[in-house]
């Protein structure tokens, strides 16, 4: 991909297509493209680089000691994984990735990005300091999944679930998953979760499409 198409990656904010260009170069970052479904990053493998998602959507997995997964949360196009395993080095993480939609996934070697800093000169500040305001909306990210499960009801989950969503998409109208992966992202029963989606219809607190919902603030009690 050329500088122009990276351009959008929150990576490369402030960045000249043509520095970008310099960068992918002088670091030997990867782009890759691959089907919905796939696995970008496995648990507990060791990882050397960066992924960034250029487009598409994936979903963060963690693996208990017994071996079962459960959601994390959402990346969408722009966020970033496999950081920890790139920084540390370690194969103890017990997190995958796996996609939800075909995507584009730009790879950085973090070893190349440290001894780059000569070559790249000012970018090279640039995109350390854009890692480290995308690792701390990484984290941001983490606090909400928390709040979130910490809430009392299922219809409080779905209710915080749009309001962090809203804010993160800039709209009422919240573009949100399927019933399955929906309700692996709140960790409930999809058959329970279904029931109180049509509940809060009924009261008119939310609205539903075929790939959105829209809350309806008035009615939040």
């Amino acid at each position: 991909m050329t500088g122009e198409d990276l351009r959008g990656v929150p990576l490369f904010k402030d960045l000249l297509p043509t520095e970008i260009e310099l960068f992918v170069k002088f670091t030997g970052t990867t782009v890759k493209s691959y089907p919905r479904g796939e696995r970008v990053l496995e648990a507990f493998v060791p990882n050397a680089n960066i992924g960034v998602i250029v487009n598409g959507e994936a979903q963060l997995l963690a693996l208990d000691r017994l071996g079962n997964e459960t959601v994390g949360h959402s990346l969408e196009s722009g966020a970033m994984f496999g950081t920890i395993s790139a920084i540390l080095g370690e194969d103890l993480i017990a997190t995958s990735v796996q996609l939800t939609t075909d995507a584009t996934i730009m790879w950085l070697p973090y070893r190349s990005l440290l001894v780059a800093g000569p070559k790249l000169g000012r970018m090279h500040g640039i995109v350390m300091k854009n890692l480290l305001e995308t690792f701390s909306r990484k984290n941001v990210l983490m606090m909400q999944k928390v709040e979130l499960l910490s809430q009392k009801t299922l219809r409080d989950r779905v209710i915080l679930y749009l309001l962090q969503r809203e804010r993160r998409q800039n709209s009422e109208y919240v573009k949100v998953p399927g019933r399955v992966q929906l309700a692996k992202e709140l960790e409930c029963n999809r058959s329970a979760l279904t029931r109180e989606i049509s509940q809060m219809q009924a009261d008119g607190i939310v609205e539903c499409g075929e790939h959105w919902m829209r809350l309806n603030k008035e009615k939040i009690h």
